[in-house]
């Protein structure tokens, strides 16, 4: 009898254990369920919120974007827009027949001296400018940061339209100016020799203000310590300058440069309104060629055109970034 009584009845721990397993088993196997309810409702906010976004991306960026790359492998005549399944597959003869064309091959050239000559000016013009302000001027800096930004807030047209007016050849202020001193100015848009720098100056001028904020900032950030410690080192001026504030500016550098340097690769404003991409297509840039082009109803010549400033534009921000990126 006593021992089937040990047998049967269970000890008490092993009572108290059994008690409590069922309860916190079952709240353990709701934890997870009701996490994933907390979950679910969080992503089903998120989608509901990023829905009209990708509605729009999709209609008016994605879709434009997938349909002018296949435009740009047919024939797509502005006569076909009605008809649209009647176009013909090409494959690459659009771009062959962009790079046998003399006129687009000018404004391939004109644009790469745009960006090689205009790049390295405004970015340098707007490190000198931050430098100044960051060492060299104390009073009315507010004012002077103002002055140097203000034309990238202003529209380009309205420059434009003020540089023209300053450019005339007869009754513009740069030529009556150099009258005064005996010089008689050229027509500075209607020669070929003088549009496109004239084009260049602009772009620099209207664009080093970005440059020159970017570049402040990351002159401020640069530590007073390392300064002090190159000083005490006996370095100069112009040494702490290029070993210790330079490769610091990195980032800003490289953040600037191709920012700009997509910018001026599609620079399109200033011919339009200033020259018409003349004389004798000397200001006549790639995005221009492809707007004619479009303009004309070739529109599967536009669409290459546009895919061969795309593919310049990658070429261009990938050799920046394995100029200028960090080292270390």
């Amino acid at each position: 009898m006593t021992s089937m009584s040990t047998k049967t009845l269970p000890e008490r721990g092993d009572a108290g254990q059994q008690s409590t397993a069922g309860p916190k088993r079952s709240a353990d196997s709701r934890r997870p369920v009701l996490g994933r309810t907390a979950r679910g409702r969080q992503t089903r906010a998120a989608w509901t919120l990023a829905v009209p976004f990708l509605a729009l991306f999709l209609a008016f960026m994605l879709l434009p974007v997938a349909w002018s790359l296949l435009m740009s492998l047919t024939d797509t005549k502005s006569a076909d827009l009605r008809t649209p399944l009647n176009v013909s597959f090409v494959a690459f003869d659009n771009y062959v027949r962009l790079f046998q064309d003399d006129q687009f091959l000018h404004a391939l050239r004109n644009t790469a001296v745009f960006v090689l000559v205009g790049l390295p000016l405004t970015l340098a013009a707007g490190l000198a400018a931050a430098v100044a302000l960051d060492r060299g001027i104390r009073r009315f800096r507010a004012v002077f940061r103002v002055g140097f930004y203000l034309p990238v807030i202003t529209s380009i047209v309205a420059i434009a339209v003020v540089w023209k007016t300053l450019l005339e050849p007869r009754t513009g202020l740069v030529n009556t100016m150099l009258g005064w001193v005996g010089i008689d100015g050229p027509a500075w848009l209607a020669d070929t020799r003088f549009a496109l720098p004239v084009m260049i100056l602009m772009a620099v001028w209207r664009n080093l203000g970005t440059v020159m904020i970017i570049m402040l900032a990351g002159l401020q950030s640069v530590p007073q310590s390392l300064m002090e410690a190159a000083e005490l080192d006996g370095a100069g001026a112009w040494q702490r300058f290029w070993r210790v504030t330079f490769p610091l500016l990195r980032p800003a550098l490289l953040l600037t440069a191709v920012t700009t340097g997509i910018g001026y690769l599609q620079f399109f404003d200033e011919p339009f309104v200033m020259t018409q991409g003349g004389p004798l297509d000397s200001t006549l840039s790639a995005t221009m060629y492809a707007y004619n082009q479009f303009g004309n109803g070739n529109y599967e010549v536009a669409s290459a055109a546009g895919y061969v400033i795309f593919v310049l534009i990658i070429a261009l921000t990938v050799l920046q970034f394995r100029v200028l990126r960090d080292k270390d």
